[in-house]
């Protein structure tokens, strides 16, 4: 779900923000390549704010509470992404320029990376596939060539699902998706709903 949500955001910011990604950091770093070339409709400032929140949030996320078990961490993160794509939806519906939604979304997208890093699942960065391709091609089929094949399949379903969203109701209407779909992630995921049972919400770094 989160590499779906990866296409949905990146449509969102490329067709909506300005010829930028927030998820895939290695197309971006080729646009401010390209951009620092003169290319037209690319900007330098939209690519380095992008890169900038994007390793703010993978830092942030890399750093929080190391010892914390790894279900408990993925569902308070992605809580977390949530609150930031809520703040920028905030910010489209505000008014207040591209920056405001780039910066909560790259720094979301930072987080995302940072929690899936840290679970180490193999070939499932959730925004990059060149790997993934490469380990499908190489390693032939297999329990993992069919977890590869289903995260290329997921992101670009999502970039699918979000360009045909962002054409009928525009970058707002992708966010809202996006974030009904953290939140039913965070559910999803809930290490805490043994806490709740039990009367108590089970927190990060919880025995």
């Amino acid at each position: 779900m989160l590499t779906f949500v990866s296409g949905l955001v990146d449509a969102a910011s490329f067709l909506g923000l300005g010829r930028v990604f927030v998820a895939n950091m290695t197309g971006n770093v080729v646009f401010l390549g390209f951009a620092l070339s003169g290319v037209a409709q690319l900007s330098v400032l939209a690519s380095a704010v992008a890169l900038a929140g994007f390793v703010a949030g993978a830092a942030a996320g890399g750093a929080w509470r190391r010892r914390s078990e790894p279900g408990a961490l993925f569902a308070w993160l992605t809580g977390l992404q949530s609150l930031l794509v809520a703040c920028a939806f905030g910010a489209q519906m505000a008014g207040w320029g591209r920056y405001a939604v780039l910066v909560p979304l790259a720094c979301g997208m930072g987080l995302q990376n940072a929690v899936v890093h840290r679970l180490g699942v193999p070939d499932l960065t959730t925004t990059v596939m060149t790997r993934t391709l490469t380990g499908l091609a190489v390693d032939g089929p297999g329990p993992a060539g069919l977890r590869r094949a289903a995260s290329v399949v997921m992101l670009a379903a999502g970039a699918l699902a979000g360009g045909l969203l962002h054409a009928r109701v525009g970058v707002v209407g992708v966010l809202v998706v996006v974030l009904v779909l953290l939140l039913g992630v965070v559910v999803a995921a809930g290490p805490w709903r043994e806490g709740f049972a039990s009367g108590r919400p089970r927190l990060p770094g919880d025995g």
